[in-house]
């Protein structure tokens, strides 16, 4: 595993090496808390910045048969480190144990090249928590050291957006935007909480929400506002796309009766969730966003541990929740109404590469290169096997000349050697192809097409 880690073919390494490796990183979509950046954290030690918050992680370790306290509980840092440490032998052929070493975190940010082990786990620890203390460590000098150009967070509406305002002030040369993840507004199978959310939304708009076009009416304000501090790209985490019929009225009378505090049936929820969507994809256009769907997560499936432990914790899974029938409809109105803004689509069950693959040229034309996009290998699928296989279903059916590539879609500031990874497999499956006869042997060719796909790309198409 040395400077050639993934890169079986000369063609791949030769690209990899003079042509993906110097691009910029263009994370697009994340889940690091603005805060950091704006404050410009100095964690002080390895497990801070590595293991809090990382549920691929905390799977890995409680499968390895380790206490919840070295995950989420109150061990010392030491303490989990240690476990980590222990479990990071038992991760052979889980692309944890890739991104844990060769040219990825320990490496990358550490210039760490031993193998994290029981053996080797005090003396990583102590000679990442000295570097971590040091000034070039802070949170910004680790993005600096990534070679970041943009980051885009992940917020809710009713957000102050203060920490990108303070970024922004501070003169930090990498762009930190903010992205609209309005799901909260959309979950109206539990009464108690939307209603609480609506108070929470009042107070950021500024307006009362009675009815429903209030509802609709303080969200355009929210959006504006996110518009006028950087905004231009959405998101939505989403088990399947929703594109009931509906009508004006059921509408009304749904938010009246939740508003009330009564719950909904599953046929008033759909409802709801179907124009709800319609709604947010109009505003994304009206003001020239890009809209993300993120589909096909199976949340919180541990009871038991979800009401100790709470969301986010390492108890999703991939769901099977038929997708095509309806996000073809979604998508299809808003086309109609000449209100389908650019679209990023990213499927979480590996059986519907192909799907979306196909669904993207429903909806291209031709006023913007790759205008709907297959999203790259996300969650569970960001690894080797299910990029290879994302890329693979967009060649076949669409153009990977014009993908958007990779983002970390993480919470940690080492998870950008992700694109790394991304890549030398990229490259990889270029060089594959030039070996086996199938490309030609053209490096201008492949190496603007890598180049592209890196970085240029997704500049070029969210144009912030």
């Amino acid at each position: 595993m040395d400077e050639n880690f993934l890169l079986k073919t000369e063609t791949a390494q030769k690209l990899y090496h003079e042509h993906a490796a110097k691009m910029p990183i263009f994370d697009y979509h994340c889940h690091i808390n603005p805060k950091d950046i704006a404050d410009d954290r100095q964690f002080k030690t390895v497990t801070e910045v590595w293991l809090y918050g990382d549920h691929y992680k905390w799977r890995a370790m409680r499968t390895n048969g380790v206490d919840e306290r070295f995950c989420t509980g109150d061990a010392t840092d030491w303490e989990k480190f240690e476990k980590w440490a222990e479990t990071v032998p038992h991760t052979l052929r889980n692309p944890l144990y890739h991104w844990t070493h060769t040219h990825l975190e320990l490496k990358k940010f550490f210039g760490i090249e031993k193998l994290l082990s029981p053996a080797t786990a005090k003396e990583i620890y102590d000679e990442c928590n000295r570097l971590l203390n040091t000034p070039e460590y802070s949170v910004r000098g680790l993005i600096r050291k990534a070679n970041v150009n943009t980051i885009c967070t992940t917020d809710d509406p009713v957000d102050t957006l203060e920490y990108h305002k303070q970024i922004k002030e501070s003169g930090f040369e990498v762009a930190v935007l903010p992205a609209w993840r309005p799901d909260k507004a959309m979950m109206v199978a539990d009464p108690a909480f939307f209603n609480d959310y609506m108070a929470q939304l009042e107070k950021a708009a500024g307006m009362d929400i009675k009815v429903f076009g209030d509802l609709i009416g303080a969200l355009d304000k929210r959006h504006e506002f996110f518009h006028e501090n950087g905004c231009r790209l959405s998101d939505h985490g989403l088990d399947t796309a929703f594109a009931e019929d509906y009508t004006a009225e059921e509408i009304n009378a749904i938010f009246a009766k939740i508003r009330g505090g009564a719950s909904l049936d599953a046929a008033e929820i759909l409802k709801f969730q179907s124009c709800m969507l319609y709604e947010f994809g109009v505003m994304d256009h009206k003001r020239g966003w890009t809209q993300q769907f993120h589909i096909g997560a199976q949340r919180n499936n541990n009871t038991r541990l979800f009401k100790k432990l709470g969301p986010d914790t390492g108890f999703d899974s991939i769901g099977d929740v038929p997708v095509a029938a309806p996000l073809a409809k979604l998508l299809d109105r808003l086309d109609m109404e000449n209100k389908l803004t650019k679209t990023i689509l990213y499927n979480l069950n590996p059986r519907d590469n192909e799907l979306y693959a196909t669904m993207l040229g429903n909806f291209q034309d031709g006023s913007v290169p790759g205008k709907i996009q297959y999203g790259s290998g996300w969650w569970f699928l960001d690894q080797k096997d299910g990029m290879t296989k994302q890329m693979n279903a967009l060649s076949n059916l669409g153009l990977l000349s014009r993908f958007v590539g990779m983002l970390t879609d993480s919470r940690s500031f080492l998870s950008y050697t992700r694109h790394e990874y991304f890549r030398r497999t990229l490259c990889d499956l270029l060089g594959t192809d030039v070996e086996n006869g199938e490309v030609p042997y053209d490096m201008e060719l492949l190496g603007s097409m890598v180049e592209n796909i890196c970085f240029n790309n997704a500049k070029e198409y969210f144009n912030f």
